[in-house]
């Protein structure tokens, strides 16, 4: 008799492994649009705090539902034949916990990415500085070489 475990990563059960590809769209979104703004920690956090209350929030939505509609305009989408707009989408998606947490791996994946592509950013930043610098050195000192006057011949 297996229990789930209450904290950590969570398996998804195999018969719910698949999601419509405008499920799967908006979950990129959602978590896309977190790592750019840099809130992972905070999101992360946020979503495992109300992991357990996904029901009740996504029934809050249904209540706020009218108002968000009144301020903001959503895109409609047409999935398996029925008309539902992004907002209704989301709300749909939430209900299920197995969604939040595809959600907060979303967000982590993404955010891995960012992070090596910062990493490698500051990783050429620094060797373009260090060359600068040993070319500053070479020519204060009077041995510049041909690469870095650009000059191949030198007498």
């Amino acid at each position: 008799m297996g229990s789930k475990p209450a904290f950590g990563p969570q398996e998804l059960p195999p018969e719910e492994e698949e999601l419509a590809p405008e499920e799967r769209e908006m979950l990129r979104k959602i978590a896309q649009k977190v790592v750019d703004m840099r809130l992972t920690v905070p999101a992360i956090l946020f979503l495992e705090s109300v992991k357990p209350l996904n029901y009740i929030g996504s029934q809050v939505m249904v209540f706020f539902e009218p108002f968000v509609g009144a301020i903001f305009s959503f895109r409609t989408l047409n999935m398996s034949g029925i008309q539902l707009n992004e907002y209704d989408l989301f709300r749909r998606m939430m209900e299920k916990r197995d969604n939040v947490e595809r959600l907060l791996q979303k967000i982590e994946e993404l955010d891995a990415i960012q992070f090596q592509k910062e990493r490698e950013i500051k990783k050429k930043y620094r060797a373009e500085k260090r060359a600068k610098r040993k070319r500053f050195w070479r020519k204060l000192l009077g041995r510049e070489l041909p690469e870095d006057t650009g000059s191949i011949d030198r007498k």
